[in-house]
């Protein structure tokens, strides 16, 4: 990353410590945090930079320069960022506090080393290339080469760079991070943009307008509730004229500076108020035909080659716009305003003229000589009609200095007037608390603005919440002073496919496989995983071959007595089998080979390793020598070492010889001594001690109702140490195979996919 020994941080940031913002209620110290970092533009105005960072996303706002400040001076504060871990540039629109810096961050920065895009709308990159390239002659012009930043070839790479969308079109730039533009007024192409970080809403204005003018919509409103809106707050507390009472202040002032024989000098931006004003003095002075001798010029061929991109663009304008065009009326054919080819013209010129002329702060350009040309004359005016950044011309215009200084050395004597009348298409204090509340959002973030006029709107905007007995979170970052807000966000699950078909009771556990994809959850059935999602399911297969030595009967006894119970089959080759407990089959390859075969998962791979254990312990088992010289038949019969499991008898319901009960009474008779039944047969109209057994200890008697598992005494402490040991050997004598159902077999050829 490139490093640059003259950008120094702002003295009151030069070692800020992280602003940490908990939301109420947020949950610990693992909910993901969002960080706002400025770069510039953080208790200032010029060089927005705004940098969102979330769930391991980053996002950059805007990249201008700060039109007061030359050379580096004027870049953002770019050394405190890796550009290359950038996701996305959103420049909200072509002005050059917004977007002067990005030929410089795009290729002179390693921003191009990462994966990261630019993004503005079509009309912004229009007008973005034109700009630029003009803001690069202008810049080469100047004999002191420090303050070329980027050349014309970094310019035309950065335009070619950069992505043109449309407003409301949602634009996916990778897992979980997203975004919309919306109109914002302000200038031609201008938006604000609605970002979606695994779904966390931030609503970045950059500079907009609420107040309709001859061409342009006012912002509009997300149809989304923001969690976090970053917020410009540029005339801070200020509240404007209404457009109709400024634009006949403005008409007046024009009118008076030529009627006594004044110039009459407007500097503005080669686009943005200028294409508004000169509809405005175009349709003036048609309605003033008194006025229509003295000439109306916009001195800029920038503003020229602009025209064509305005006409390209009016689908993006208002409908009064829209509908002159459709009527055949091109509102941008002016009539009384003409381009002023050759400066030089003004000097042959005698007599009262208007002349709006670039740049817009009169720190250099065409406004700047001609304000020092007129300066001396008190018939001449100047109107400034835009916001005016601390530390230009224009500003320092607004306090109507005896004196001004010239450019050549010197200083020229101030007499001409000097009046301000905003056009600058921002909101005022009014639109935007209005606008606040109108969005919603639980954080607000405001930038764009002098530190004071940013802490009074903060203020007031608290009294105005207060008032309504609600709280707002607002916050003003300083430059490089991370904000950190921490929220509470519930992960919601989507069901969808067959799960959905049927609303669940509440309460009613809903199982299915969970699928995660860019922060986002779906609950579906594994069968409509391939319809819903492209991806499909496979089942792992796995099988172990072992030698054995002894009869099949002898490898059944030993299953058994592992696992209680396992049940006998073939499969589709006439093979004898045995499934252990609905997770495992032992298949009998041949007489001398057992293959083990399971679906593979956590549970089941458990199983087939232990009943590997067990098969390959059985050649070297004591009890394999005993059974095996015993005669075949009796091998797995008639045994009276309490292990047969065989052979079977059925009782009144209770099963085999040596049955649960018969265990669970000696269970019993180990703890208490006397114990007596169950008793398997009662005479008639005594059914009530059918299958119950009878601890005494002492004095003291406990039945048990082996059907119901209940225990009845008159001794507590007894029926209460009863209960214990039964409840302690039901789960002693309780078989694997009663303790854990598997997931079943489903042995196919065509699923295996891994043999061991």
């Amino acid at each position: 990353m490139h490093r640059h020994g003259r950008r120094q941080h702002p003295k009151s940031a030069a070692a800020p410590a992280p602003l940490q913002v908990l939301n109420p209620g947020a949950g610990g110290g693992d909910a993901p945090s969002l960080t706002i970092t400025m770069l510039g533009a953080g208790q200032e105005v010029g060089r927005s930079c705004c940098v969102i960072e979330h769930r391991g996303k980053k996002v950059v706002c805007d990249a201008g320069l700060h039109p007061a400040h030359p050379g580096m001076g004027s870049l953002p504060f770019i050394d405190e960022l890796d550009w290359s871990t950038v996701d996305a540039i959103l420049i909200t629109h072509f002005h050059v506090d917004h977007a002067a810096g990005l030929p410089y961050i795009v290729e002179k920065t390693n921003f191009k080393d990462g994966n990261g895009k630019v993004y503005m709308t079509h009309a912004t990159k229009a007008i973005y290339g034109l700009t630029m390239m003009d803001t690069v002659r202008i810049n080469d012009q100047n004999a002191d080469a420090s303050g070329r930043l980027y050349n014309e070839a970094d310019v035309q790479s950065s335009w070619q760079s950069t992505i043109a969308v449309d407003y409301h079109q949602d634009i996916v730039i990778s897992g979980g991070l997203r975004f919309t533009p919306y109109h914002a007024g302000h200038v031609l192409g201008a938006s604000m943009f609605l970002i979606e970080i695994a779904g966390l809403k931030i609503l970045y204005t950059g500079d907009y307008s609420r107040e309709e003018d001859r061409h342009l919509v006012i912002a509009e409103i997300p149809p989304v509730k923001p969690d976090v809106m970053i917020c410009e707050s540029t005339f801070g507390v200020h509240t404007l004229p209404d457009r109709k009472e400024k634009e006949e202040q403005f008409t007046t002032l024009v009118a008076n500076i030529v009627r006594r024989g004044g110039r009459c000098l407007m500097p503005i931006p080669s686009f943005g108020n200028g294409q508004e004003l000169a509809l405005l003095l175009d349709e003036y002075w048609h309605d003033h035909p008194e006025l229509q001798s003295v000439p109306v010029y916009f001195a800029s061929g920038l503003f020229q080659r602009g025209m064509r991109v305005y006409k390209t663009y009016v689908h993006t304008m208002n409908a009064n716009i829209r509908s002159r065009f459709a009527r055949r009326d091109n509102p941008f054919d002016f009539k009384y305003v003409k381009w002023l080819k050759d400066p030089k013209r003004l000097d042959d010129t005698k007599g009262p003229c208007v002349v709006m002329a670039t740049a817009q702060f009169m720190s250099f350009g065409l406004s700047r000589e001609l304000l020092e040309d007129w300066a001396a004359d008190p018939k001449n005016g100047v109107i400034v009609t835009g916001y005016s950044i601390e530390g230009t011309m224009a500003r320092t215009l607004l306090a109507e200095p005896d004196h001004i200084e010239s450019l050549k050395g010197g200083n020229i004597p101030r007499r001409l007037t000097v009046k301000e009348i905003s056009f600058g298409a921002h909101v005022d204090y009014s639109q935007n608390s209005k606008f606040i509340q109108e969005i919603g959002a639980q954080h607000i973030v405001l930038v764009h603005g002098e530190a004071s006029q940013m802490g009074r709107l903060r203020a007031a905007l608290r009294d105005t919440y207060a008032t309504r007995g609600q709280e707002i979170n607002i916050h003003t970052p300083k430059n490089c002073e991370p904000l950190t807000l921490t929220f509470r966000q519930e992960r919601m699950v989507k069901a969808i496919g067959s799960l959905a078909e049927t609303r669940p009771v509440h309460g009613t556990p809903v199982k299915g496989l969970l699928v995660s994809k860019d922060f986002s959850y779906t609950l579906l059935d594994p069968k409509d995983l391939h319809d819903f999602t492209g991806l499909s399911t496979s089942t792992i297969v796995q099988k172990q071959s072992v030698p054995i030595g002894v009869d099949w009967s002898v490898v059944r006894w030993h299953l058994e007595g592992m696992y209680g119970e396992v049940g006998e089959g073939v499969d589709e080759h006439s093979r004898a089998t045995l499934e252990i407990m609905n997770a495992v089959q032992v298949v009998q390859m041949s007489q001398t080979v057992v293959e083990l075969q399971w679906s593979s998962s956590s549970s089941s791979d458990m199983i087939a390793d232990s009943a590997l254990a067990v098969l390959l312990g059985i050649d070297g088992s004591p009890a394999t020598v005993k059974l095996t010289t015993i005669p075949h038949h009796h091998a797995a019969h008639h045994h009276h070492n309490g292990h047969d499991r065989s052979h079977h008898e059925k009782s009144n319901g209770v099963s085999r010889h040596n049955s649960d009960f018969d265990r669970l009474a000696m269970f019993l008779e180990a703890h208490f001594g006397q114990v007596t039944g169950p008793n398997r047969h009662v005479p008639e109209g005594e059914e009530d001690d059918l299958l119950v057994m009878q601890v005494q200890v002492d004095s003291a008697v406990a039945r048990i109702d082996l059907i119901s598992m209940r225990v009845e005494s008159e001794s507590a402490d007894l029926k209460r140490r009863v209960e214990m040991v039964l409840e302690m050997a039901l789960t002693t004598l309780k078989p694997l195979s009663q303790s854990f159902i598997g997931n079943g077999i489903n042995i196919s050829v065509d699923k295996i996919i891994t043999e061991v």
